[in-house]
């Protein structure tokens, strides 16, 4: 169990670092919807880091999970940190230079407007990238706190710059247009507010820098690159899965339409921000006990108890919809897609499951079967959105990324229990998901906006789930020291 209790630490930590930041962009969605002129707009700012995140898969190519595992298994560990930051940041700077230098051409073939903001793009992807491997450092390293800090300096000061640039310039009557960065649009402003945060985190974490001795071991470079490129693939393909339907649908619908369906989408955020969590807390956590006996009942545990926590998330958020979509999204506009939260949220749950069952080819070393589903996932995304979305637009672009994670779920299970055997109590996750996913269409199509029943209803399911549970709950926490 002690190993349990750290994971549960770190994890605690972890989600500090991650729901901090995300609470306080729950507040920036409400700003950006608020003072963004119209959801076209927000359209815009949705592209904008659908793109970065592609380009940030791009320049870390896997080497962040990569660090990890042979940090764990190689004797020099020094070697493994230089060889690691070493490779990222020569990749970084040999992409991002073409990419600044032929912005204006770049930009207008990705479709956004403006190459300052193109430019800004690069800015913010330097600075990321290059404190990728020593945040990964600090989570190896068990330094969690640290790595909150970091993180939550970060979003505060996005969220500063955010609140100076689009509420209190403004409102003051003062001039924003910022000669220095003459951007035509707020959403603009939103893009330098992030460029300045990543640019000052970088100046925080530069001291980790200096520490790093840089020297690139090439024999090392040539495993973890084996190892890291099919995690490259895979981070592609999750990008595709992920963020294509933002691209996809002002083309077969319109910008309006797009933004409102970014904007709802993000109601999943309550969501997301566990599993990221979870995943901070867990990666290191999985290789780390990958080596002891009970590992593989540990990673059963851990699955299950994922799936409990994570249900309820879901339920909670249906169940007092309206609520959740006032306090994000506030202009009403943004109200006409509320019927994809329901489905999201299931997907980011059944995309969590995929996660935590993920540890299999990771700890096996095959990581091509990571690549090979998240491929088939890819695929399905393209096909699926070029089909469903002019049949039955938004609604038809959020079942597409249901079902896609649904048979990256099954596929990765299925395999798994082949290479990598672990006992994982399947029929009762099964049966709470589907319990789940009935009460959310119930909550949603039937009893919303009647607060006292939803909230009987939540009650009642955490209790009949408690009970279920209740030998687990008394032999691993309330049995007697």
């Amino acid at each position: 169990m002690s190993t349990l209790k750290s994971f549960l630490k770190n994890t605690f930590i972890y989600g500090i670092a991650a729901v901090l930041p995300k609470a306080v962009n729950v507040f920036l969605v409400g700003l950006h919807t608020k003072t963004l002129e119209n959801t076209s707009q927000y359209n815009e700012i949705t592209e904008f880091y659908v793109w970065a995140a592609y380009f940030n898969v791009l320049l870390t190519f896997g080497m962040e999970t990569t660090f990890f595992r042979f940090f764990n298994s190689e004797k020099d560990k020094n070697n493994v940190l230089s060889t690691s930051f070493c490779a990222v940041a020569i990749v970084t700077f040999c992409l991002l230079t073409p990419l600044f230098i032929f912005s204006e051409t770049i930009a207008s073939f990705i479709d956004i407007k403006e190459t300052l903001h193109f430019r800004t793009l690069v800015g913010v992807l330097l600075f990321d990238t290059l404190v990728v491997i020593p945040f990964a450092y600090l989570r190896v390293k068990n330094k969690a706190l640290n790595y909150a800090i970091f993180k939550v300096l970060n979003v505060s000061v996005f969220a500063f710059f955010n609140i100076l640039f689009l509420w209190y310039l403004p409102k003051k009557e003062i001039n924003t247009s910022l000669n220095w960065y003459p951007t035509s649009s707020k959403g603009g402003y939103v893009y330098l507010s992030n460029l300045l945060a990543s640019g000052l985190t970088f100046l925080m974490v530069l001291p980790m820098f200096l520490k790093f001795k840089l020297k690139i071991d090439f024999s090392l470079l040539k495993k973890m690159l084996k190892y890291g490129w099919p995690i490259l693939i895979a981070g592609i393909a999750y990008i595709t899965n992920e963020n294509l339907d933002k691209l996809i649908l002002p083309r077969f619908l319109n910008e309006s339409i797009a933004g409102a369906y970014a904007g709802t989408y993000k109601l999943g955020v309550f969501m997301s921000l566990f599993i990221m969590a979870f995943k901070l807390g867990a990666e290191p956590f999985f290789f780390n006990v990958s080596h002891k006996e009970n590992a593989r009942e540990t990673y059963a545990i851990i699955l299950k108890w994922f799936t409990v926590l994570g249900a309820f998330i879901v339920l909670t958020i249906v169940a007092y919809i309206d609520f959740f979509a006032h306090l994000l999204l506030k202009k009403p506009e943004y109200f006409e897609t509320l019927a994809i939260v329901p489905i999201i949220l299931l997907a980011n749950l059944l995309l969590g499951i995929y996660n935590n069952l993920s540890v299999w080819y990771k700890n096996t070393n095959q990581t091509k079967y990571g690549m090979y589903f998240s491929i088939l996932g890819g695929i399905l995304t393209i096909i699926g959105l070029l089909i469903f979305v002019p049949l039955f637009g938004y609604m038809g672009a959020a079942w597409v990324t249901f079902f896609v994670y649904a048979m990256m779920m099954i596929t990765s299970y299925l395999y798994g229990q082949k290479h990598y055997k672990t006992p994982y109590e399947v029929s009762k996750i099964l049966s709470l998901f589907l319990l789940i996913t009935a009460l959310c269409f119930i909550s949603f199509y039937v009893l919303r906006g009647q607060i006292m029943i939803n909230t009987i209803l939540l009650i009642a399911t955490f209790a009949l789930v408690l009970f279920s549970e209740r030998d687990f709950i008394k032999q691993r926490f309330l049995k007697s020291k």
